[in-house]
């Protein structure tokens, strides 16, 4: 398990339970309402890190139990995900309007719905630590999104940041190609493994001969940044 409870509030039992087994499978521990009125009560009684949430419910809506949630202190920080088999353009900014944090359009795979969750839950953490991050001379500030070596500025593109992002706060553990897909680049879940390969090597040459060899190649498993050789 993560330590991470996700509410599923669906008033279709068997959604809630194809849902519930997914995100079980992949370490989350599951909370299930079916309705908002059930829901506002587990979530201010068990506080989760997520609500994922349908958007037509019996009674009161997804929408309006979004907006109460996120007007009130004690739970406007809780990460909201839409469930909604309505795809036009106005019902997701109004989800978004009341502070959904994203949206996910029935039908979805299992893989897809876990890839978002996750992305949204690493989003929703990584506004808890705001420090940089210093690996000797190698400085990353991840409020100005700045990284630099030996007192330089460090020329990269986004997705290198993230990965050096998320390498800095995870050091010494080694990570296949798709766990690392699915950290950094979250919801895209389209990309090919070896598109890994191709942003580690230009992260590398960002780095500079000074700092490349802290991400490290693991045979038959992936990469990991170490400052041990």
């Amino acid at each position: 398990m993560n330590g991470k409870s996700i509410l599923i509030v669906d008033d279709e039992a068997p959604i809630r339970e194809m849902i519930a087994v997914a995100l079980e499978m992949a370490g989350y521990e599951c909370l299930e309402a079916e309705g908002a009125q059930q829901a506002h009560a587990l979530v201010i009684d068990r506080k989760p890190d997520l609500i994922l949430m349908d958007w037509m419910l019996p009674g009161t809506s997804g929408i309006e139990l979004a907006r109460r949630l996120k007007r009130d202190e004690m739970t406007m920080d809780i990460p909201i995900v839409m469930l909604t088999a309505k795809a036009e353009e106005d019902n997701k900014v109004q989800g978004l309007d009341v502070g959904a944090d994203d949206y996910i359009t029935k039908p979805f795979s299992p893989r897809e719905l876990v890839a978002r969750l996750k992305a949204v839950l690493r989003r929703a953490g990584a506004i808890d630590n705001e420090s940089p991050i210093e690996v000797g001379g190698l400085i990353l500030d991840p409020i100005s999104h700045r990284v630099t070596i030996d007192g330089r500025p460090a020329e990269m593109g986004p997705t290198e940041y993230r990965l050096l992002q998320f390498f800095m706060t995870h050091q010494e553990r080694a990570y296949t190609r798709s766990q690392l897909l699915d950290q950094v680049w979250g919801g895209n879940v389209y990309v090919e493994e070896r598109t890994v390969d191709v942003h580690i090597r230009r992260l590398r040459k960002a780095l500079g001969e000074a700092y490349e060899n802290l991400v490290q190649t693991v045979r038959g498993t992936g990469y990991r940044f170490s400052t041990k050789n």
